[in-house]
């Protein structure tokens, strides 16, 4: 979401928002004892979340998208609610 914000209100200027790599969460929800499952394509998001859902105990669910995906509705710093961005 930061990536976007810096994208459409201050000229595509990133900022620590470009990493290099992510963690592996995964294998950090295991670490800690939970159950841990990954969407990397779109066809695989039901099973994840089927999945997710009918484990007991924490789930940790990791969905891998284009970071150049967009958070949609948002709302501009200093504009009201009626304002807001749907796309």
């Amino acid at each position: 979401m930061v990536r976007q914000w810096q994208e459409l209100f201050y000229g595509k200027r990133y900022a620590h928002t470009c990493m290099n790599c992510t963690p592996d969460f995964v294998k950090l929800a295991e670490a800690f004892g939970a159950k841990g499952f990954r969407a990397k394509k779109p066809q695989e998001v039901k099973t994840v979340l089927q999945e997710g859902l009918k484990a007991s105990g924490p789930v940790i669910m990791d969905f891998l998208v284009a970071k150049e995906e967009c958070v949609y509705p948002m709302v501009p710093a200093g504009a009201p609610i009626t304002e807001m961005l749907l796309a």
